[in-house]
């Protein structure tokens, strides 16, 4: 086929389709040759050297070309990998603005850019049969996500972390053929479970394509979690029955329908092709000494991620590279915000990390990203990497001296070994600067990355010997507790304290100031079966359980959110401090069991186990003070205790809301609560 080779345009970056061909742009500055790969459906290859170039872009308009075509790159340039410079025009390149891909990235050994383990000779196999190709896209297919945006207050916000497969996958009331994709996400039974449960966002795993490695590879296991990206326009095909753009738009509106965002956890901090050792699939063909941060005159790379390499956010390219996948899932495939994994590393430049430095400016200017939800995973592996609390205005943060505050209160049962109360009041502590509000802290006690919450009180230590790492790989801490038994038992004693333990955890997790986020599965106990580090375990280990449901703490945790959204003063923008409101009562009080305040030495004794805590409206936040509402709390990690109710108001009463302990029961109280070990209660006055 003759196919006319015109100037075209610098911009868009990628493929576009245009009139009666496409557009191709593509950025490298130190390559002296790109190709444009077109392959027709028997796998024949035909190359178009892009021969334009506008500063560092290469660029042409190719006719003959249209949406469905595969196409892939090739970059020539100096071969010198102890300077850095790695092109092998050898290797097929995965254009970095590809919007689908053919096929799922596995890694084999012909898409080593080098030969064996010598980064320095080059390795001349071709790689295109093993390598996807990008698929042109024309207008996307299917309604439109980004019309019916359900538009939630951060602060109303309660976040479901779930996994595209492991939800569906083993879910009896999703039909079979579409378990474990992006159609099955939608389905009306897991939109139902979502619903009923009160759940309004959903933080869903890396949907960005990415590569199952070869260290898992040579295991016979697959990259479950995702943490290991390759093309950030595209989402994940192996969720996908046929098209994934038309399928992951289509779940993503029928969510907003239900009225549930969704949030994706996106990883920029690095990319799959590891270390000089690894595979050579896109970004490292295509300028590695741009995109990446190098180290010993460029041979070797910097590992601030405990993966391999560190991606060059602060440099222009490669933000502009981000800044342009981010807007595309927001302006075309709907979702309504990001979790940012290993965020430190976006910070980061050659001065360090800086809060205020090129990524953090970009997003916050920029006209769509600053109105969407912005999450980070405020740590890294590199020099000072923990940053909680230290990201900017609008940025909230997932918040890990909750989740191990929390915990700890709860395994040693004592509330004097723990900062609690600063984590059921948002963590002031680490946020309350920078005009920054409660919704800063994203609360959690698990997430995908530990332990399930049974797990937390059925196990003492980490089992994750099917990982094939001899149970070396994960936290060695988990601040657990298997209360008497190692793993399953049917001793009833025991059963009994996992269960309150659970409940105990899972509402103090929903009555703390915050945003609150539960691990998917949590709701109904379960289990990986103590695997702490579940990260390539795509199968019935690490997918969700849903053939015996605990339905008693199912229908609990569904309380608690229900009790949270009718409950205004449970989930507050600002940060209440004791101070005095307009109607003369104090924003928070606390209380012991005989009805005293604490004093200084309570908060420090290892053997204080109960307390209460007295809120309304926030002081001195308009919203606040229009609340007339008072919710007592009380957070017993002992035994059981009398605790003294404070006075309700004038012509009012406590009524109950929650016991943990008693979920079920009608309980009988005067002027002191009769709390159970191990348990949380929850009045309103009425």
């Amino acid at each position: 086929m003759t196919r006319a080779v015109t100037t075209g345009r610098p911009y868009p970056l990628g493929v576009t389709v245009d009139g009666d061909g496409v557009n191709v742009a593509v950025w490298s500055a130190n390559a002296e040759r790109v190709e444009l790969c077109l392959f027709d459906e028997s796998g024949a290859e035909e190359r178009i050297d892009l021969v334009f170039r506008d500063g560092d872009v290469r660029h042409a308009h190719v006719t003959g070309v249209g949406p469905g075509t595969r196409y892939g790159l090739r970059a020539h340039g100096p071969h010198r990998p102890e300077e850095g410079l790695r092109f092998n025009p050898a290797k097929l390149l995965i254009d970095p603005y590809a919007h689908a891909l053919d096929r799922p990235l596995r890694w084999d050994e012909a898409m080593s850019g080098h030969a064996g383990d010598d980064d320095l000779t080059l390795d001349d196999r071709d790689s295109a049969p093993v390598v996807p190709r990008g698929i042109v896209q024309g207008a996307p297919a299917g309604p439109d996500p980004t019309t019916n945006r359900p538009g939630h207050a951060l602060s109303d916000l309660v976040i479901y972390e779930a996994h595209v497969k492991g939800l569906t996958a083993a879910h009896p009331g999703v039909p079979e053929e579409v378990r474990g994709t992006y159609e099955g996400l939608a389905s009306p039974a897991v939109i139902d479970h979502l619903t009923s449960l009160g759940v309004n966002a959903v933080e869903l795993l890396p949907v960005q394509a990415f590569l199952d490695d070869r260290f898992l590879v040579a295991k016979d296991l697959r990259n479950y979690w995702g943490y290991q990206p390759i093309a950030w326009c595209a989402p994940e095909p192996r969720y996908a029955r046929d098209d994934a753009v038309a399928e992951l738009r289509q779940a993503v509106h029928a969510l907003h329908e239900a009225g549930i965002e969704v949030i994706v956890d996106v990883v920029y901090n690095h990319t799959g092709e590891g270390d000089e050792l690894g595979p050579t699939l896109s970004l490292r063909g295509l300028d590695n000494t741009a995109y990446y941060r190098l180290v010993d005159a460029g041979r070797h790379y910097v590992d601030d991620t405990g993966t391999g390499n560190t991606l060059a956010v602060d440099r222009p390219p490669v933000l502009r590279l981000v800044m342009d996948s981010l807007r595309y899932w927001v302006e075309v495939l709907g979702v309504d915000g990001f979790r940012f994994d290993l965020a430190t590393t976006l910070g980061r430049t050659q001065k360090g990390f800086r809060p205020h430095g090129p990524f953090f400016s970009a997003i916050r200017q920029d006209p769509v990203l600053s109105t969407v939800k912005l999450i980070a995973e405020p740590w890294d592996l590199g020099p000072g990497g923990h940053r909680l609390g230290r990201f900017p205005h609008p940025f909230s943060e997932w918040n890990d001296r909750f989740r191990d505050g929390i915990r700890r209160a709860w395994q040693v049962r004592s509330l004097g070994s723990a900062d609690v109360g600063a984590r059921l009041l948002g963590s002031a502590d680490q946020f309350d600067h920078g005009s920054r509000g409660a919704t800063a802290s994203v609360n959690f006690v698990t997430a995908h990355d530990g332990f399930t919450v049974a797990d937390l009180a059925s196990y003492s230590h980490k089992h994750n010997e099917a990982n094939g790492e001899d149970n070396r790989d994960g936290h060695d801490e988990n601040l657990s507790d298997n209360l008497g038994v190692e793993g399953p038992t049917d001793d009833p004693d025991v059963l009994a304290a996992r269960a309150r333990r659970v409940r105990g955890l899972l509402a103090t997790l929903l009555v703390s100031q915050g945003v609150p986020m539960l691990l998917a599965g949590d709701e109904i106990g379960n289990s990986q079966g103590g695997n702490n580090n579940a990260y390539a375990q795509d199968n019935e280990l690490g997918w969700i359980d849903w053939s015996a449901p605990d339905t008693e703490l199912l229908e609990l945790v569904r309380r608690l959110v229900r009790l949270r959204r009718e409950q205004p003063v449970l989930r507050q923008r600002t940060f209440m401090h004791g101070r005095e409101r307009a109607d003369g009562h104090r924003d928070v009080t606390w209380h012991r069991a005989d009805g005293a305040t604490p004093t200084a030495e309570d908060w420090h004794d290892p053997e204080w186990r109960s307390v209460g805590l007295l809120l309304r409206g926030a002081a001195g936040d308009p919203m606040g003070e229009a609340l007339d509402d008072a919710v007592f709390v009380v957070l017993n990690v002992g035994g059981d205790v009398e605790m003294a109710l404070p006075d309700p108001g004038q012509h009012r009463a406590w009524r109950l809301e929650v016991d943990t302990a008693r979920p079920d029961d009608e309980v009988s109280f005067g002027s002191t609560y009769p709390a159970l070990g191990q348990s949380v209660v929850v009045l309103a006055a009425h």
